[in-house]
């Protein structure tokens, strides 16, 4: 069922009214007043600008450019924001939209799902979507659940699929035959956030960070011309999937204005149960699991590579395998060529989990060759480490693709190309960056090395600078953007009801004058350096005010060592899940607790329940939260659709 991939939007005071500009021409009429037709979003989000970035089997593929968010409630825009709450969330999807890269095609080449997966099918496409990287599953349910409910419409052709992720396809020439090489990295909507507020496992066994990366390789058997957007009709297609995901146990880092935050992990009696359930589900869908760790074996990360090990002893599935590579250790010097060593390792294993291979001018319903395994590689943020391994699986399974069809000769690598091989590391490289700006809020580490095959003082330089950007983010911006997360995935949902008391403040008044008492004691010093005369001489002797101000300095700056934590800008929808975290005392390990006090009636609750209160974060705890009710309506159940270009 071909979606409608232009509309006319007409806005009116009672109603918003769509009609679908394709061969069948349907039109959806949203009534403000009464949500006409079971239809009844509070919010239509609409994308009003779209970009062509690639074409794939014949499809063209799109990057949203543009939002409009209108409110079927009848007061205007302006009197909805005067309503603080209502302000807060509504920003929030704003700013979500316009920070991700989303993708999306209106049929033929379904961009949620790998080339392994995709048929042919007179499905809509809503259905044939991979619910994991339909990013905004959420925001369709209420046309999804019209059209799958007891009444005769059907509003198939207005679901639009759309992924959160990275998407590039260029054209490319290797020994006079043209094809096109991809990359697609589609983000998991299960346990989505940010860095420092979304680590490990859940009840359900999804991890956080999850993403599946798909390189794509399509030709024509007669070596057809891939010009500007893609001329190759991919007659020949090849695919290679890898996937990473957070270290699959209950674990946390604690932000707490320390550049190193507290690590913590919990030794739960839920932990093999959520483990089996993680890679129950990866078998089923990718088959057998080859385990690429490469946390640090040593130091701070020591704990979390332990933790991660004993539960997989202790799971003992034969399906998964497991291969640790001490990354820092093994390419110290930034000998980062020497990933080739873990490679060689896994070789046997890679011969045998293959690649997805299709002549379609053979056989235009079965492939020839199916991937029948994955790897799955993790560090600790699953973003730098990772990107330099995945890359290195990319290209000598690139290179075994290339061979097979003839591109190559048998001896032969790209790395003999160094016109494809400069592409190849910049999409690997773009692609680093853009998940690693989801996790973390910045650009990738380490890939002055991806882009160039060597490392720099230029690219070494732009890692610090990376680095010190991360530590201002996680600390002091990411709250909002986990909150965007949770509003836009449907894990916290507003309702109509009672009022919230998130933007109450109830830290201690001493801890909330400890920033200004610094900022006072500093602007006394600077007085006393540059103003000295003019104080001595008519206010203060400079060496009472000197002294004050290095006391105020003092104090002030125990207050914030003792009490980090809350200064960190921490979500405000989900709260429950991080208290459980601060207050679990029972089995696990705790590197510290910095700037974190104890709070004694919850340490004391926790000390009688044999610490086991965080039995059910992503599951109980997040229920209760969600009672938590604000005065926004169910925005979330807001289609999207496109307007017309």
């Amino acid at each position: 069922m071909q979606l409608h991939d232009q509309y006319l939007l007409y806005v009116g005071p009672d109603a918003y009214t769509l009609i679908g500009q394709s061969d069948r021409p349907e039109t959806l009429t949203l009534t403000r007043a009464s949500s006409h037709v079971s239809i009844k979003p509070d919010y239509l989000i609409v994308i009003t600008k779209r970009t062509k970035v690639a074409t794939v089997l014949g499809h063209a593929v799109y990057a949203a450019g543009d939002f409009s968010v209108f409110p079927l409630e009848r007061q205007s825009h302006a009197e909805l924001l005067k309503q603080p709450n209502e302000a807060y969330l509504l920003g929030l999807v704003k700013s979500h939209l316009y920070s991700a890269p989303f993708y999306f095609t209106y049929g033929g080449y379904n961009v949620t799902t790998r080339l392994q997966q995709q048929e042919l099918s007179d499905k809509p496409l809503w259905e044939s979507a991979d619910d994991r990287f339909f990013w905004n599953r959420h925001l369709q349910r209420r046309l999804i659940d019209a059209t799958s409910g007891p009444s005769q419409e059907d509003y198939s052709r207005f679901i639009l699929p759309v992924i959160f992720g990275f998407l590039e396809v260029k054209p490319a020439t290797i020994n006079g035959r043209d094809f096109l090489f991809g990359l697609v990295s589609r983000r998991n909507r299960y346990r989505a956030g940010t860095r420092y507020f979304s680590r490990g496992i859940d009840q359900s066994g999804n991890v956080s960070n999850f993403n599946e990366t798909e390189q794509l390789v399509l030709l024509d058997s007669q070596g057809g011309k891939a010009g500007v957007g893609g001329a190759v009709r991919g007659e020949l297609r090849f695919s290679f999937v890898q996937t990473r995901g957070s270290v699959p146990v209950y674990w946390a880092e604690i932000n707490n204005l320390r550049y190193k935050p507290d690590l913590k992990i919990l030794d739960l009696s839920s932990t093999a149960e959520s483990l089996n359930r993680h890679f129950e589900q990866q078998i089923s869908l990718y088959g057998d699991q080859y385990l690429v760790n490469l946390v640090n074996s040593h130091g701070y990360e020591k704990p979390v590579k332990e933790a991660y090990e004993r539960a997989l002893d202790a799971m003992a599935n034969p399906r998964v395998h497991y291969t640790y590579f001490d990354f820092h250790k093994e390419c110290k010097g930034l000998r980062f060529d020497r990933v080739g060593v873990l490679i060689d390792g896994l070789h046997e294993e890679l011969e045998q989990q293959g690649y997805f291979f299709h002549d379609t001018t053979q056989s235009p319903s079965q492939p020839q060759r199916k991937q029948t395994s994955v790897v799955r590689t993790n560090c600790m943020d699953c973003l730098d480490r990772t990107n330099v391994v995945q890359s290195a699986l990319g290209k000598w399974v690139l290179n075994n693709q290339l061979r097979q069809i003839g591109v190559l000769s048998v001896k032969e690598s790209v790395e003999e190309h160094p016109q494809f091989l400069n592409l190849f590391r910049n999409v690997w490289a773009d692609n680093a960056d853009t998940v690693s700006r989801a996790y973390s809020g910045t650009g990738a580490l380490k890939t002055d090395y991806t882009r160039t095959g060597k490392r720099s003082k230029e690219g070494a330089l732009q890692d610090g600078i990376n680095s010190v950007v991360r530590y201002v983010k996680n600390n002091f911006l990411d709250g909002p953007r986990q909150d965007a997360y949770d509003l836009v995935t449907g894990t916290w949902v507003p309702r109509r009801g009672e009022e919230v008391g998130w933007n109450v403040d109830k830290r201690e008044l001493v801890v909330r004058a400890a920033p200004w008492a610094l900022l006072a004691s500093v602007f006394g010093l600077f007085l006393c350096v540059f103003a000295g005369p003019f104080i001595h001489d008519h206010l203060l002797p400079v060496r009472n005010l000197a002294l004050g101000s290095v006391v105020l300095a003092a104090l002030s700056s125990h207050t914030l060592s003792t009490h980090g934590i809350a200064y960190v800008n921490h979500p405000r929808l989900v709260r429950q899940a991080l208290d459980d975290v601060l207050d679990y005392d029972g089995k696990g390990y705790e590197s510290g607790r910095h700037g974190r006090p104890l709070r004694p009636k919850r340490a004391a609750a926790n000390e009688h329940k044999g610490g086991e209160k965080l039995v059910s974060v992503e599951g109980a705890a997040r229920a209760r939260q969600a009672r938590k009710e604000s005065v926004l309506p169910s925005m979330l159940s807001s289609p999207v659709v496109t307007k017309q270009d």
